[in-house]
């Protein structure tokens, strides 16, 4: 049964030491499972935790430590794990000597070899190499020798040649751990096998023959003159079977502690994470709290405010009805004064009209004939120039028909309001509108009648752009004919003044 912190409220530091009398009945008694069905051991109060195949002593290590831990334990893990220090060192103790031990392989068979001094890492010695080929191999390439020995598992071959009697040494090296060493006594064997050890090469090496030889490296060929003693002495060192294996041992101890060590901080460090979790847990839960009361009192206010703006959009509903209501009182009356007004309007229109028609017939008669003042047609064209061009290209009688087809036709031109050749300039800061002298329509008049038209139309245009742009139609001017202008309202006066009392004398 795995422990639960929920089961009760925490406990002062003062109380562990009487508390822990508690959970050690409790182990005592089962509830608590330390020991699993395989025999492994469990610290039951920290389930959860993935480091849950103790031994005897990291089991008690632990449970020590949890027990004195830092301040970030509570008081309660404190005393649960100091019961279960009691427990494993009272009720528990036969499990320290069931602790699974590490079995050190027999390196070798024969123990007279245990204070043996050999090259390590672990050395093969391959001699009587002939460098001649063999079967189309040579004997003198490394890439032979680790094929051929392949199964003893080398990692690599170094040769020597002799070239006085044409042969080769071979240095064969293997791992350095007890894989290795098992690889190069099984090699060693091999030659033994054959009658090819070292043994009987010390005793053939005068009539060798063509075999070769070989053996593991020892003290007698680390401390051997020669090309083969130099590279031993320089890639390896001697070494007992006895200092290995002590050297193993305590390599293997430092590396136990070490681990044990490691895991007693990987440990403390998740009960920190555990803490540190169940605090992140309960804030958690207060912040999730915390939301829904936001939640709730966002909805309450987001449906306040929903009631507020629909009574606010029913009332401006209700405003903008009465609103229309009276826009629709305000338009008629406004309609019926409209057109009241534009009775009135146009009957104010059609009296101005008469007396405008009155007035310019004062005017037509008092100043009709030849005089200096008079009614000119502002836009109208001057027959004039027209009738002096046609005298020149055509008969009297004919050129009377063409000045007066010309006339018509140019005049109905200015009349047509698609035609505007006129252009915007700006001069001296002011924009002004002048004739575009660049208008197809002028160039072709230019072009085929000359300057003296060309500039009668174009005196035409000025005027009916001036007075009435938008009719495209002649209007009535005072003008001072005599110079050349608008008559001023002074001169036309004037003017009448004179012809009536021409006329009272007259009379």
């Amino acid at each position: 049964m795995d422990y639960s912190s929920d089961e009760e409220s925490d406990i002062s530091e003062s109380e562990i030491v009487e508390y822990k009398e508690k959970p050690y009945e409790q182990l005592k008694t089962g509830k608590y499972k330390v020991k699993g069905t395989n025999g492994t051991l469990r610290c039951p109060f920290c389930a959860g935790k993935k480091k849950q195949d103790y031994r005897y002593k990291d089991l008690l290590q632990h449970a020590s430590g949890v027990a004195k831990g830092s301040a970030n334990r509570s008081a309660k893990q404190k005393a649960n794990h100091l019961a279960l220090a009691k427990y494993l060192e009272t009720d528990l103790a036969s499990e320290s000597d069931q602790a699974p031990r590490a079995v050190e392989p027999k390196p070798v068979t024969r123990t007279q070899e245990q204070d043996d001094l050999f090259v390590w890492p672990w050395t093969g010695i391959i001699t009587n190499i002939v460098t001649e080929q063999k079967n189309g191999n040579d004997l003198g390439d490394s890439a032979y020798w680790l094929k051929k020995f392949s199964k003893h598992k080398p990692l690599e071959v170094h040769t020597f040649w002799n070239d006085m009697d044409q042969t080769a040494l071979a240095i064969v090296r293997f791992n350095n751990d007890w894989t290795g060493f098992m690889n190069a006594t099984a090699f060693e064997k091999a030659f033994e096998a054959d009658r090819h050890s070292k043994k009987e090469w010390n005793v053939q090496k005068q009539h060798p023959g063509s075999n070769i030889y070989g053996w593991v490296a020892r003290a007698d060929d680390y401390i051997s003159e020669g090309p083969v003693g130099e590279y031993l002495r320089k890639t390896g060192e001697l070494k007992t079977i006895s200092d290995i294996v002590e050297a193993a041992k305590q390599d293997r101890n430092t590396i136990v502690a070490n681990l044990a060590n490691e895991i007693d901080l990987k440990n403390e460090n998740l009960d920190e994470l555990q803490y540190k979790y169940n605090e992140k847990s309960m804030s958690l839960s207060r912040m999730l709290e915390e939301k829904d009361k936001l939640h709730h009192a966002f909805y309450e206010e987001t449906r306040k405010m929903q009631r507020l703006a629909r009574d606010h959009v029913q009332r401006i509903l209700g405003e903008q009805e009465k609103l229309n209501y009276e826009l629709d009182s305000k338009r008629k009356e406004l309609d019926n004064w409209s057109k009241e007004l534009n009775k009135r309007e146009a009957l104010t229109e059609r009296e101005k009209q008469k007396l405008d028609d009155e007035k310019k017939k004062g005017l037509k008669d008092m100043l009709s004939g030849r005089t200096n003042i008079g009614l000119k047609r502002m836009g109208e064209l001057d027959e004039k120039p027209f009738l002096n061009t046609c005298k020149q290209r055509f008969s009297l009688e004919e050129a009377n028909v063409q000045a007066y087809t010309l006339v018509s036709l140019w005049q109905e031109n200015l009349k047509k309001p698609e035609w505007h050749p006129f252009k915007i300039v700006e001069v001296e800061g002011e924009t002004l509108e002048i004739i575009n002298e660049e208008d197809e329509k002028l160039q072709k008049l230019k072009q085929e009648w000359g300057d003296e038209i060309y500039m009668a139309v174009t005196k035409s245009l000025k005027e009916i752009n001036e007075y009435n742009p938008s009719g495209r139609y002649t209007v009535f001017e005072l003008w001072n004919f005599k110079e050349g202008r608008k008559a001023t309202l002074k001169e036309v006066i004037q003017y009448i003044l004179k012809n009536m009392k021409t006329l009272k004398r007259k009379r």
